[in-house]
């Protein structure tokens, strides 16, 4: 079939918008670190249940100590201090103003991999990023008094966006280091991005359980799982997030190019305003719908590169 990877990739955005709007209810519901627990314990039970009815095994073969290695790392950067970032944001600013700043994530990835990996940056890169800066700060900034420019969101919100964003970039250079490290002639290329999915979600589990009971203790962890709300937000966010949203944002960048993967999976921040209004009722104005648009087009513009 042609376009397989194009179609996930759309697939792939509205899979993380429905997480996005989920996870600020459920943040701002069960708290950011008990949501991200149970989450990842989610996804590790559905990611056993998938390799045993594909494989006939819980665990699936393949994995090297190099990709268990890197995939690790991955989730801790990724998921441990991202998703905290991200889901922090949430509570602050929105799910719909923290998506649009995480239009920064493909080019915190190309940083990433100029960095670690040599690949160069082209002038058409950093015109792109120049855009994309541009887009969010057509959405975010507004007249102050006497004519100053000012942030029209809270300070701390917009730094844990920004830190969301740089995190989930570059935790995709290392997901895509450690899927190289996979012996695919012991496991179905559609299933790798899944066991690398599942390792990341072991350190996710991990590092959020860690931060959690050094924080607020597991009383908030018990009580959440009374809540019968609460965890019928829980499940929805894992299917939509770590399982089949970051399970298929992997599989898409096997079956199309990187650049365009990730163009089409920056559609979130455009998909997510109509939601966000209906749900939460967040105003929509001409200059976030312009602000969104121009950030979409930087992406596009930094894949021309």
């Amino acid at each position: 079939m042609n376009y397989v990877g194009e179609l996930i990739s759309i697939g792939v955005a509205f899979s993380w918008t429905a997480t996005a709007l989920l996870s600020e209810f459920g943040s701002k519901r069960l708290g950011n670190l008990t949501l991200n627990v149970l989450r990842m314990a989610m996804a590790l039970l559905f990611s056993l249940v998938l390799f045993y009815v594909a494989v006939g095994s819980p665990l699936p073969s393949g994995t090297t100590w190099q990709s268990c290695g890197w995939m690790l790392l991955s989730g801790l950067v990724g998921y441990v201090i991202g998703d905290f970032c991200l889901f922090q944001c949430y509570i602050i600013i929105g799910s719909r103003y923290g998506q649009l700043f995480m239009t920064l994530a493909p080019l915190a990835a190309a940083l990433m991999a100029w960095i670690t990996l040599g690949q160069e940056m082209s002038p058409m890169s950093i015109l792109a990023m120049l855009v994309t800066l541009a887009g969010i700060s057509i959405s975010v900034l507004g007249r102050g008094e006497h004519h100053k420019v000012s942030l029209k969101l809270p300070l701390n919100g917009v730094l844990y966006a920004v830190a969301a964003a740089m995190c989930q970039g570059i935790g995709l250079v290392l997901s895509k280091i450690g899927m190289d490290h996979y012996d695919t002639t012991q496991l179905p290329e559609w299933l790798i991005p899944f066991s690398a999915n599942f390792l990341r979600c072991v350190a996710g589990i991990i590092g959020f359980s860690f931060l959690l009971y050094f924080r607020e203790g597991f009383q908030p962890l018990r009580t959440a799982l009374h809540d019968a709300k609460g965890m019928t937000v829980v499940t929805m966010t894992t299917i939509f997030g770590p399982f089949m949203g970051v399970g298929f944002s992997l599989m898409a960048v096997q079956y199309a190019p990187a650049g365009i993967a990730s163009t089409l999976m920056a559609l979130t921040p455009i998909i997510i305003i109509l939601p966000s209004w209906w749900l939460f009722r967040q105003p929509i104005t001409l200059r976030s719908v312009v602000g969104a648009v121009i950030s979409f087009i930087g992406v596009g513009l930094f894949f021309l590169g």
